[in-house]
């Protein structure tokens, strides 16, 4: 989709100022919206490339656009009306990331103590926007690394070594963004806290001039021993002022984006708003450059280099005590987003002692989580499960080229708790081989790299010795999918669904692109259910998913025509009389609604149960005669978590013409406020001529509803 189609969207929903928030789904993109009646969804309906739109209660609104949906959302994030608008993605099963991730803070100091998850959030809003040049760094740092294990080069590590002109200047390509990273984070923190991010971005930029360093050898400074370090000082208007190298320090800038941000806010108070853009930036400096540099900036580097020596006398003390906890800490840690300052002590590490000693243990519980994801990779092809396939193959790929874990760690494992167990055993095993081959080959820092580098396949070459962290690594990584590959991933509730999941998902919705039911697929049965509208794309393309595939032999024979038998007793009306625009739309596909007067749905044919959704509200079935079936219970009924529905089938059950799937209080539904209209749908018109009703009027269940004309 254009960037001119994407505006239209944005306009159509009442402009950047009324959206809220957007995020998007499988197929959909959904808005939340400060006036939902200034959506216009008659307007976006006539966008090129927008499948429909969904108004909902709650000023939210969901226009749905198929498989390109991210492209789409990138596209509408990208347009300079929408800087500063919030923005997440939901992955599949319906939670967004931010839903995962509050979720397990709660479990944890996070969460119940609002201090500390702001504490955090500052933290991860500070470094995250920089992962990418970060990671770029490190795969230049990597070369370097391999082209001296090669001996093409000296020791590019070694300040002291004179590479060649033409390697200094590659080794330039990484040193601009570890030397200006105190500079990055000043801008992140600062927009973080509210603040003019350029005003931090000055203000740290002052203690990183040449000439402030140049202070230092002034012949009025003095020297001095602290703690065993050496101390430099010169006064300033009769100040002592400290002199420090800057370079790749992160908790001054910190720490002066945790002052700024009040202070910025107070001025902003107290100055006139037609004075504000002069003075407010102006005493925001004029107080922080000094504050900075004789105060805060010293903290910052004693408190960072008191962390980083804490850790270091413990890995002095036990190498191998030490290569264990760390891969066992960090599937903990990193969900609570408590690695964050673990990343500034590694980076502190190399600053002050030229290698750190932390990474190479972390690769163990890297390797151990994209292990875990290889073993779920592998199932989903064993089982065909086309959706779970892409999102490893995805996650994988970030993994093992990137060094990324959050798409394995929020994508799969945090999603399934079988896998937990299994890709911890394989952290202890790579930090076991790590602490006994430290031992064995006398290393006093264990595993150690001259640089900070993200530990993916790509670097393996940075770390040292390289023989022990390969065989650490991959003892990690083959442990935890052997464990996943032998007992599965799925949790018990899941496994029958699993049996019969989505093998071929793009042939089921009629008059959609397969790209849109294999997207969809993926979030069956989720919370995206609990939309009208979201919950006819989920639940259908899931259960469409699911029976895509059948067995050679079931259809009947050609041109004949199939019945599908009524499964409710009630009154079967046209699917435009649904109060949702993509059941009544025929965005599923072709059928019927039934308004029920009874309590029990039934079984319209015989074949296997696909889909059985615990909450009760939605069944997909597979017919001997080839017809894959959706029974949609109700409309926005999953909000109901089961309540008043008793499921009386599972995945994978045979059933028979009028066998009961399950019974539903109509009290608890009407009085929930939801429409109790059942939608009855025919997953696979496509293979077939013409799907009409029987008739309409009352109907009893058992009776004809649908005839399915095979093609000739």
């Amino acid at each position: 989709m254009a960037s001119s189609n994407a505006a239209e969207i944005v306009e159509a929903v009442g402009g950047p100022q009324n959206i809220a928030s957007l995020t998007h789904c499988a197929t959909r993109l959904r808005f939340q919206l400060h006036d939902g009646t200034k959506a216009d969804k008659v307007a976006v309906e006539k966008i090129a490339g927008v499948m429909g739109a969904v108004p909902q209660a709650g000023d939210r609104f969901q226009v749905v656009i198929g498989g390109g949906v991210q492209n789409v959302y990138n596209d509408i994030m990208a347009l300079p009306v929408m800087s500063g608008a919030g923005a997440g993605s939901v992955p599949a099963d319906g939670d967004t990331i931010d839903d995962i991730k509050a979720r397990e803070r709660a479990k944890g100091p996070r969460g119940t103590n609002p201090w500390l998850d702001s504490l955090f959030e500052f933290l991860s809003d500070s470094f995250r926007p920089i992962l990418g040049a970060l990671l770029g760094a490190s795969l230049f740092i990597t070369f370097m690394a391999l082209m001296s294990t090669l001996g093409v080069i000296g020791n590019w590590a070694d300040p002291r070594t004179e590479l060649p002109p033409s390697w200094q200047f590659v080794n330039l390509m990484w040193q601009c963004v570890f030397i200006f990273l105190p500079l990055m984070v000043a801008y992140n923190a600062s927009q973080k806290v509210g603040a003019d991010p350029w005003v931090g971005f000055a203000i740290m930029a002052v203690v990183m001039l040449p000439g402030f360093t140049a202070l230092g050898l002034n012949d009025a400074a003095t020297h001095t021993t602290f703690l065993g370090s050496d101390i430099t000082t010169i006064p300033i208007f009769g100040v002592p002022l400290t002199i420090f190298n800057y370079n790749s320090q992160v908790f001054p800038p910190l720490l002066m984006a945790a002052v700024l941000g009040p202070l910025y806010k107070l001025l902003k108070r107290i100055i006139p708003d037609n004075l504000q853009l002069i003075f407010v930036p102006f005493l925001s400096m004029l107080i922080m450059i000094p504050l900075t540099a004789f105060l805060i900036g010293p903290i910052g580097v004693y408190a960072g280099a008191a962390l980083a020596n804490l850790l270091s006398s413990i890995n002095t003390f036990s190498p191998f005590i030490f290569a264990i906890v760390i891969p066992l800490a960090y599937p903990f840690m990193v969900p609570l987003g408590l690695h964050w300052p673990i990343n500034a002590i590694m980076l502190l590490n190399i600053q002050n002692l030229g290698y750190d000693f932390i990474q190479g243990p972390m690769g163990a519980w890297n390797f151990a989580c994209f292990g875990a994801t290889a073993g779920v990779l592998f199932l989903s092809w064993r089982e065909k499960d086309k959706a779970m396939r892409q999102t490893a193959t995805g996650a994988l790929a970030a993994g093992l080229l990137g060094g990324i874990s959050e798409p394995s760690l929020y994508g799969i494992h945090l999603r399934y708790k079988r896998i937990y167990p299994r890709m911890l055993v394989g952290c202890l095993t790579g930090g076991v081989i790590i602490g006994v081959g430290s031992l064995l080959l006398g290393l006093e820092h264990g595993i150690t790299t001259k640089a900070f580098v993200f530990t993916s396949l790509l670097t393996i070459p940075a770390f040292d010795p390289i023989g022990l962290y390969s065989l650490a690594v991959l003892g990690a990584f083959v442990v935890a999918m052997v464990l996943v590959i032998i007992s599965g991933y799925k949790n018990p509730d899941d496994a029958g669904e699993a049996a019969v999941a989505a093998a071929g998902a793009g042939s089921a919705l009629v008059g959609e692109n397969a790209a849109t039911s294999a997207s969809v697929a993926s979030v069956a049965g989720s919370d995206e259910l609990s939309a009208s509208g979201a919950a006819a794309g989920v639940a259908g393309a899931a259960t469409a998913t699911a029976l895509a595939t059948k067995p050679a032999g079931t259809t009947s024979s050609v041109g004949a025509l199939l019945q599908l038998a009524s499964p409710l007793d009630g009154t079967a009306v046209a699917l435009d009389k649904v109060p949702d625009p993509v059941f009544a739309g025929g965005v599923m596909g072709p059928g019927v609604a039934i308004e029920p007067t009874g309590d029990t749905v039934y079984s319209p044919g015989a074949g296997i149960v696909a889909a059985a959704q615990p909450t009760g509200h939605a069944f997909g079935l597979e017919l001997d005669n080839g017809v894959q079936v959706l029974i949609h219970v109700g409309i926005d009924t999953v909000n109901l978590k089961g309540e008043g529905f008793d499921v009386k089938v599972k995945n994978g059950d045979r059933v028979e013409v009028g066998t009961p799937l399950v019974t539903f209080d109509r009290a608890v539904i009407e009085k929930a406020g939801y429409p109790i209209i059942t939608p009855v749908i025919v997953l696979n018109a496509d293979d077939f001529d013409t799907v009409d009703p029987v008739k309409l009027g009352p109907v009893a269940h058992g009776d004809p509803l649908l005839d399915v004309q095979e093609k000739g």
